[in-house]
């Protein structure tokens, strides 16, 4: 590492602290139009379209319109769930506990953020470390620099018009590399990574408090009881979504014999198109390359796709292509995430049949974060509850819409999905901002809670002797 990476780093560190201290009592109200100035930087309509444009130009992955979407939608989200809480001052009082808790900032945040995502994912980290009162400095992928940093550019640009300082919000400077990275993980205070797991791993080494998130896998269950064409619907429009970039992303299908056919069907009718053996064979030589996924081929478009993969007929209109598989592992690249609009699709016997399957995926990948299923029969999705290791399970989802924050479920917006110790990580729910918190708890003395010792006890002495 050169002197000048440490010298770098610690500058921004400075500023970063600098920018805290001026802003370390203002009010809840105060930091809240930080917090909408940060949104308004990317929901408005010409600089949304403007960096998603220059995303897709920049890093050759997914598409204009999703990342449109993605840059509205997932802010505007965000905003909500963030001016719905108290983050500063008092912001909880439990009389019959004698407790009152404070918000206090945890401190200069790294937020290491990924090449899928070079807009939406810096402006979501940023909005939640703001709204606590933190300063975020923003580490990007190399490939997504000069993105990212018009994505801070205009972030810092809303904050300087509402006289807020701008370096609550900073960027590694070019070239990006992972000395950088690491050092600027050493020097903040608290390290937040979504991407690559060797970023996540030295993340956890990086000797601050971390959270990383987990690699997505994710397998969803057409139950026999689905609404077939609504379920397809809803696959179609997930998967297609950024061609297939997100970790939220259907991998796989998992569909009973009773329904087969008949689901098959309905995907075809929704835009999916079958391949044949042979072409299935060709779609995995030409997709993994030296057992990595060829980056020539992750998130294009379907047209591309079909050339790519010499497919005729139906391939050609299709939105997305799917190839059946029978075997889960590290000899079945189709059990693995493809960041590509091909679907793998698994025939169960019946439901029981169908959960071993999707728990057998997520144990090869992607175990911890998610699992769908289309039904109408809610025992079979409180089965896969109670089951299967992961952090959620959608029911009659959009996976990629529901999984990170939905306006029609509960789960909190974000681009960031933990994944549990089932992955290696400190929480099991979605990035929130809570998690760019420090509580401090005001104890005072409560009536005497102290149970006889009967009360506790005496069930064991009963069923077990003294």
């Amino acid at each position: 590492m050169t002197n000048m990476i440490p010298n770098e780093i610690s500058g921004l560190i400075r500023r970063a602290r600098a920018a805290m201290e001026q802003t370390a009592n203002v009010s809840q109200a105060r930091l809240d139009e930080f917090v909408t100035a940060l949104a308004w930087s990317l929901y408005k309509p010409e600089t949304a379209k403007t960096l998603a444009e220059h995303a897709v130009e920049i890093t050759g992955l997914g598409t204009v319109d999703s990342k449109i979407i993605k840059n509205q939608r997932k802010t505007f989200g965000t905003l909500r769930d963030l001016m719905r809480v108290k983050s500063t001052g008092i912001i909880e009082e439990i009389p019959e506990k004698g407790l009152v808790k404070y918000a206090k900032p945890v401190g200069v945040v790294a937020a290491v953020c990924p090449s899928t995502n070079p807009s939406a994912t810096p402006v979501n980290k940023a909005m939640m470390a703001i709204k606590g009162g933190n300063a975020v400095v923003i580490a990007p992928s190399p490939l997504a620099w000069p993105v990212t940093n018009a994505t801070v550019e205009a972030m810092r640009a809303e904050l300087g018009k509402i006289g807020a300082p701008e370096d609550l919000v900073q960027i590694l400077p070019q070239p990006v590399s992972r000395e950088a990275t690491t050092a600027l993980m050493s020097a903040c205070d608290l390290v937040i990574v979504t991407g690559s797991q060797n970023n996540v791993r030295r993340a956890y080494s990086s000797g601050k408090p971390a959270i990383g998130v987990g690699a997505g896998n994710v397998p969803v269950i057409i139950d026999a009881s689905a609404d077939l064409d609504d379920a397809a619907e809803k696959i179609c429009a997930s998967k297609i979504f950024d061609n297939s970039t997100s970790c939220s992303s259907e991998n796989s299908l998992i569909i009973p014999d009773e329904i087969y056919d008949d689901a098959i069907a309905a995907l075809k009718r929704a835009g999916g198109y079958m391949a044949s053996a042979d072409e299935g064979r060709k779609i995995v030589s030409l997709l993994w390359q030296d057992s990595k996924l060829n980056r020539n081929i992750i998130a294009k478009d379907a047209t591309i796709l079909a050339d790519i993969f010499e497919l005729d007929g139906d391939a050609k209109s299709a939105k997305f292509f799917m190839v059946e598989e029978t075997g889960i592992g590290d000899d079945y690249p189709l059990s693995d995430e493809k960041l590509s609009l091909v679907l793998t699709i698994y025939r169960a016997k019946d439901f029981a049949g169908a959960k071993r399957i999707g728990a057998e995926i997520l144990e090869h990948l992607g175990k911890g974060h998610s699992i769908g299923i289309h039904t109408h029969d809610m025992d079979h999705a409180r089965e896969l509850a109670e089951d299967i290791d992961v952090v959620r399970v959608l029911v009659n989802q959009a996976h990629t819409f529901g999984n990170g924050g939905g306006f029609n479920n509960g789960l909190p917006f974000t681009l960031s999905m933990g994944c549990g110790t089932w992955q290696g990580n400190s929480i099991t729910d979605n990035l929130n901002y809570t998690c760019f918190l420090n509580i401090t708890h005001l104890v005072t003395t409560i009536p005497e809670d102290k149970p006889e010792e009967e009360e506790l006890f005496g069930g064991h002495w009963e069923k077990y002797g003294k």
